[in-house]
């Protein structure tokens, strides 16, 4: 892998352990020689993790639009800042720059993020790894989530193993590496399959 989206908050969280995680990954990326591409501002744990990965000798790509420039202040120090015009021209520019994906902790953004490129995984559109960092076990009511939606039908097993996920920056990197994405149905109505 030579790039790697990272979703995560423009707030720092109620612990401190977020801020530690996103340094930790932010290290670990450049250590892997792994570029970060990530939403270009430069508060919360984006702000951490793109600081972490210069601050090792790594590259980082930030990908932020035009009118979020002033509210999410830009990072003015990142090896390019690419501005486009909405959020969506953001996400899919960020899914070309990458190889895979990680969400750490975050808000309603990260979780949009997040579920959006899961669901162009599941059909098909990238076979890229999908992984979540799950911090002080923030994304356990998630992983229950989607343990519940296999349970009641509305996702199979198949899909459900798109769902990556680690309590540690080496662990959830390692899955991604090592990631096979699953066949994709031919038919919405091919749940035997």
């Amino acid at each position: 892998m030579k790039s790697i989206a990272v979703f995560c908050g423009s707030n720092d969280g109620a612990s401190p352990v977020y801020k530690e995680y996103a340094v930790a990954l932010g290290k670990e990326l450049a250590a892997r020689g792994i570029t970060l591409v990530y939403g270009g501002a430069t508060v919360g744990l984006m702000g951490a993790i793109a600081d972490a990965v210069m601050q090792a000798g790594g590259r980082v790509i930030g990908v932020l639009p035009h009118f979020l420039k002033k509210r999410e202040i830009e990072h003015t120090r990142l090896t390019e800042l690419i501005m486009v015009d909405s959020m969506h021209e953001r996400k899919l520019k960020m899914s070309e720059l990458a190889d895979g994906f990680i969400a750490m902790p975050g808000g309603p953004g990260t979780m949009e993020e997040y579920f959006e490129i899961f669901t162009w995984a599941q059909l098909g559109l990238h076979q890229k790894p999908c992984g979540l960092l799950n911090v002080n076990g923030y994304y356990d009511p998630l992983i229950a989530l989607f343990g519940n939606m296999v349970q009641e039908k509305f996702m199979q097993e198949k899909q459900h193993s798109i769902m990556l996920n680690d309590t540690t920056a080496e662990g959830i990197l390692q899955q991604l590496a090592d990631y096979s994405p699953p066949p994709v149905k031919k038919y919405l109505t091919d749940e035997r399959t």
